[in-house]
């Protein structure tokens, strides 16, 4: 600035008042920089205090032309729009209307109120095991019935056996002539013999009950009970024949017995307690006896398919059975076992063999699934040897001497439940409606039988000894409406006639019924069921005390002659039955009507089961054929992963 004139240093300092980095190029006083500082500051604040002001007004200007072009669109002033807007409830991913939201929780409240805290509040208070209801009259009976063979018991008794006025008895039986002797099994009735023949016959039907109506045992806790009292008795079918041989030459038929007019020391002449017995126990050898053979193979097979849990002993069951079969079948010793024997003709004496073949095919077939068997059974020359479709009444009656009725209604169960087809199906068919006549005959309006007026039909044409008949017949029918029932099929045609399962449910019931007490004298003839049953019941150790003293063989006669009625109860013992009159005299002297039988307690106990409402009203359809193979070829196997 030196070489500057002063009026040009002084113009610069007027157009250049200060430094641009914080002051003048020259020194001025700091008070007069101080000052117009200030008043440059105040000006600006005036300035943005106008200018915010101006802002203000624009900003309201412009929302109130927006607000009129606003009521203009939709035609509603902006208050009133304000009060009409609904509120929202921001959940997270989704907003709902504030009173939808009210609602529903609202809801909510309500339903717990009403519905979730009535129960929580029961489940919470201490709980109370509720009542089953009480056993039906069947369920009572067969818990009674089930303990007459428990007094049967010949040999050995378990610790654990039931009837307090029972002991080993018998212990000799077979003795030395037979290895191993014959000790155990069952004695019949009211004498001291051991019948082979009904007692296999009972244990198969025992077997036949208890694969049908397996769960019912179990609801009433007697299924453990019935299968000791099946293994009873083929532990002891086991004996009557060498099981260990591939073939046999003998089987025996029969341990004790004797004639009616007998005067020596017998299970006849004399009258005394298994447990007394010293007189000899004779043993019935046979070479030929082609129906006894097939009973016991029927017992024994039947019996293998119950205890198919327990592989070992189901095996040698089925084994015993096998063995048995060629025995039987042999033509060369084709004969019935009664035949030339009188102290089995007097009580047991078989009428025919080939319903024995029958039964032992079907049941044979379904114990190991050898179609030889079935193939057998339906072989049409056997049914016709039999008589199977003959529709003669007396071969419409099921008993320890007929398994007809039983045999088709067995393979009946095939047709129903698998179908095999050919080849069995014209023979089946047969066995089939060969079934159903059997049980249109039955039912009343058919008038094939007699009834009494009190209703028991009288399926042994009016002889001694109905009940036994009549339990057989119950549970055959009872059975064939369950058959129907679990195949979905309501009933079957009498000719013309369509008849309801339901119809054959109701004929079984009437019939057991009567024998429970629904008869004109209200009398129960199952020992120890309801109040009035028989007291004099013709049994050798129900008669005489057990008193721990010894009778001998004539000596127990007073018991048996006495009219007072017997020491010890032999609870479930099924007695003979009525006359055709209704009319039951209460005597031993009457044995026809007051002794009980294997066979025809193991019938009552069948009919009774399928009867129960205990355990509910179905079939086991599946155990029956656990051994039965596939009916049709397998599928073939998938063709290999192919590789290049």
């Amino acid at each position: 600035f030196k070489s500057c004139p002063k009026k040009k240093k002084k113009l610069f300092q007027e157009m250049h008042p200060g430094n641009l980095w914080g002051g003048r190029l020259d020194a001025i006083d700091s008070d007069r920089a101080e000052a117009e500082e200030e008043e440059r500051r105040r000006n600006m604040t005036e300035w943005d205090r106008g200018a915010l002001h101006s802002q203000q007004l624009s900003a309201e200007h412009q929302r109130n032309q927006l607000d009129e072009t606003q009521q203009g669109w939709l035609l509603a002033p902006q208050d009133s729009w304000k009060k009409k807007r609904k509120k929202y409830v921001n959940l997270g991913c989704i907003s709902v209307s504030r009173t939808v939201f009210m609602w529903t929780v609202g809801s909510i409240v309500v339903l717990f109120l009403v519905v979730a805290l009535p129960i929580i509040i029961v489940k919470s208070l201490p709980r109370h095991k509720s009542t089953p209801p009480p056993p039906d009259n069947y369920t009572i009976a067969i818990h009674k019935a089930i303990q007459f063979f428990d007094a049967q018991k010949s040999g050995k008794l378990p610790k654990n056996n039931r009837v307090s006025w029972r002991g080993n008895s018998g212990l000799k039986d077979g003795l030395p002539d037979v290895v191993g002797g014959l000790v155990g099994g069952y004695y019949d009735g009211g004498s001291n013999t051991k019948f082979h023949f009904p007692m296999a016959f009972s244990m198969t039907m025992l077997s036949w009950s208890l694969i049908e109506y397996s769960q019912k045992f179990k609801a009433i806790n007697e299924y453990d009970h019935m299968r000791d009292v099946l293994k009873w008795g083929t532990d002891y079918l086991l004996l009557t024949f060498n099981n260990s041989a591939t073939r046999l030459d003998h089987i025996y038929a029969q341990v004790g017995g004797g004639l009616r007019d007998s005067e020596s020391p017998d299970d006849i002449y004399c009258w005394q307690r298994p447990e007394d017995m010293s007189y000899d126990r004779p043993v019935i050898s046979l070479t030929t006896a082609t129906d006894l053979g097939a009973e016991v193979a029927s017992a024994l097979a039947a019996a293998s398919i119950v205890f198919n849990d327990k592989p070992t002993y189901a095996k040698k069951l089925k084994k015993g059975a096998e063995t048995l079969w060629p025995f039987f079948r042999n033509k060369n010793r084709r004969k019935r076992y009664s035949d030339g024997q009188p102290m089995i003709q007097a009580f047991y004496n078989s009428t025919s063999m080939f319903d024995e073949l029958m039964w032992a095919g079907a049941w044979l077939y379904y114990a190991t699934g050898n179609q030889t068997y079935i193939q057998f059974a339906t072989n049409p020359s056997v049914p016709k040897t039999a008589k199977a479709f003959a529709n003669q009444p007396e071969l419409m009656v099921p008993s320890w001497n007929n398994k007809l009725p039983g045999a088709m209604l067995l393979m009946t169960r095939y047709r129903l439940f698998l179908n095999p087809g050919f080849p069995y199906e014209n023979m089946l068919s047969r066995y089939h409606n060969a079934t159903g006549v059997t049980m249109c005959a039955y039912l009343k309006q058919y008038n094939v039988f007699n009834r009494t007026s009190g209703g028991l039909i009288q399926l042994n044409m009016g002889k001694p000894r109905p009940l036994e008949y009549v339990a057989h017949a119950s549970f055959l029918a009872s059975l064939f409406a369950d058959y129907l029932n679990s195949t979905g099929v309501p009933g079957w045609y009498c000719g013309p006639t369509f008849v309801s399962t339901q119809v054959l449910k109701d004929f079984a019931k009437s019939q057991i019924d009567y024998i429970l007490g629904d008869n004109p004298l209200k009398m129960s003839y199952i020992v120890g069921f309801g109040k009035k049953f028989p007291r004099h019941v013709y049994h050798r150790g129900a008669t005489i005390p057990n008193d721990k003293k010894r009778r001998s063989c004539r000596e127990g006669l007073k018991y048996r002659d006495t009219k007072n009625p017997n020491p010890n109860n032999i609870t479930g013992a099924m007695v003979g039955g009525p006359n055709k009159s209704d009319q039951f005299h209460d005597i031993r002297s009457n044995y026809n009507a007051s002794e009980p039988t294997m066979s025809g307690n193991a019938g009552i106990v069948a009919a009774l089961i399928s009867l129960t409402s205990s355990g509910g009203y179905q079939i086991d359809k599946n155990t029956m054929f656990n051994g039965v193979p596939p009916l049709y070829p397998p599928a073939p196997p998938p063709p290999k992963a192919w590789k290049p």
